[in-house]
């Protein structure tokens, strides 16, 4: 195991880490605990996917991962499923019993298949899959069967829920239900799933619900809870992803019906499916029919695909313009709200990951320190209260969470700064500073000392709120500690 290089929090968790070893080391459960925790800050972040039965998880892994990797069912049943970037794909059984077995992998028809063998869903803990993504190479996805808790074994969690009530939002309440989890915001994000159905499934269906979660997002209710509530179509978003050139040609076929036509055919699956010809429109002879352009099974495979209210934008978006299946991949993509949860991902949790795998070690410190209490560990309990009030970077994560939302209103322009300036656009320094290339030490430091004094005045502004005042103190606080970064960087 090798300590954690960049300083800051990470290495103060990990002093605490070698500390609880230290005391624990007569404890073989005790110290296998905490060595699991050390290892993994070398390891890539783990995001669970939550939410009740219903919500689409497994539609959003897909989505996000780019292929139909999810779920992986046993006897029937949803199992819980570890997702992990690697050359070749690869799966591994994990039994109740502590018994493991590599079982054979399929990548057939654009989705993958796993042979569970004798395996019974009562005798799985998990399965690992190693699949070769982009996206899994920061991160590992967790597919979480309905209604399960949120695993002490992820950093962060994408909770999914239809309607955003205490019944949906239990398992993000139970997860707060520690000092530390408490003091320290985890990294989770708030997706209003089948975004696609409100609004009677209308095209504008998804604006409407992007607005709904504008609303949420500046609920002082869910301030504790999550950093961005996003509204995410996830089929849509999934069969933008992976169009293929012959379900585009069958999408610009189906546009070129007449709009009134094609509007009557939309109405429902059943008379999509059904219908042989279609009437002409109303400038058409009286009685005049012609026949679909598009067979019964393409159709199925389309609703399979899109879904109902998916074709139904496809061929409202090929009207419009998208006249490449490249364009109409990227609108599909952009408007189902699949870029949005893809850009937080990145922003909010990959890009937080030091932080939030620091979190998970503090976690597991308290609970070590709760179920086997001893003489030789008393000192950290005062070093984990010490090492949450002085953490910075959890309080940039509410403070970005506090602006990005409008719970702590701003000016547009001093908004926008304080994100960028707290890491909400991007952690390094250079993003942060919004300094291009070349980003010189001298060009870096001056950036950082001037929004030091400048955001210093704002923090003592008396006509600021004191909220307000609170955003800029930590503002200030990271721009010294970029000029410390800086100070002790090597020429």
């Amino acid at each position: 195991m090798t300590e954690p290089v960049s300083g800051g929090l990470a290495a103060a968790v990990w002093d605490m880490l070698t500390s609880a070893l230290e005391a624990y080391q007569d404890s073989p459960t005790a110290a296998e605990w905490l060595g699991y925790h050390m290892k993994r800050f070398s390891e890539p972040l783990r995001i669970a996917v939550t939410g009740p039965a219903g919500t689409g998880k497994s539609t959003v892994v897909n989505a996000v991962v780019g292929e139909r990797v999810a779920p992986i069912e046993a006897s029937g049943r949803q199992v819980l499923t570890w997702y992990s970037e690697a050359d070749e794909p690869q799966a591994t059984v994990y039994g109740q019993d502590d018994s493991e077995q590599e079982v054979p992998v399929r990548h057939r028809g654009g989705r993958i298949g796993i042979d569970l063998g004798r395996w019974q869903h009562h005798e799985i803990s998990r399965v690992a899959v190693q699949w070769p993504a982009d996206r899994l190479r920061y991160a590992t996805l967790i597919d979480t069967p309905a209604d399960e808790a949120v695993s002490d074994e992820a950093d962060a969690v994408i909770h999914l829920v239809r309607n955003v009530d205490d019944a949906g939002l239990a398992p993000l309440y139970a997860a707060m239900d520690s000092p530390v989890a408490r003091s320290a915001p985890i990294g989770t994000l708030l997706v209003l799933s089948r975004a696609d159905e409100i609004g009677a499934g209308r095209v504008d269906a998804l604006s409407s619900a992007r607005l709904i979660a504008r609303r949420y997002d500046r609920n002082a209710r869910l301030g504790g809870l999550c950093q961005q509530v996003i509204a995410v179509a996830g089929l849509v978003g999934y069969a933008g992803r992976t169009l293929t050139g012959s379900e585009y040609r069958q999408l610009r076929e189906l546009a070129a019906i007449d709009r009134y036509t094609l509007d009557e055919l939309l109405l429902s699956t059943d008379r999509f499916l059904r219908a042989e010809t279609v009437p002409a429109g109303p400038d058409a002879e009286p009685g005049r029919t012609g026949t679909l352009p598009v067979g019964p099974e393409k159709r199925r495979a389309l609703l399979d695909r899109f879904g109902l209210f998916g074709v139904r934008l496809a061929t409202a978006l090929i009207r419009g313009g998208c006249d490449t299946a490249e364009k109409l991949s990227a609108e599909l993509v952009r408007r189902s709200g699949l870029a949005d949860l893809c850009d937080a991902i990145d922003r909010d949790l990959t890009g937080r990951a030091e932080a939030l795998k620091a979190r998970s070690a503090l976690l597991a410190v308290e609970r070590l320190l709760a179920t086997q209490p001893r003489a030789q560990a008393r000192g950290l309990a005062a070093d984990l209260e010490r090492v949450l009030a002085s953490a910075h970077d959890f309080r940039e994560l509410r403070m970005v969470t506090a602006v990005r939302t409008g719970r702590t209103p701003f000016p547009p322009d001093l908004a926008a700064e304080a994100l960028r300036l707290l890491g909400g656009e991007g952690t390094g320094i250079a993003q942060r500073l919004a300094v291009d290339r070349p980003a010189t030490e001298a060009r870096l430091r001056a950036a950082a000392i001037e929004s030091l004094a400048r955001w210093q005045d704002h923090a003592t502004n008396p006509i600021l709120g004191r909220d307000q005042r609170r955003v800029a103190a930590a503002v200030v606080r990271s721009c010294e500690g970029m000029i410390a970064r800086l100070t002790q960087a090597p020429d």
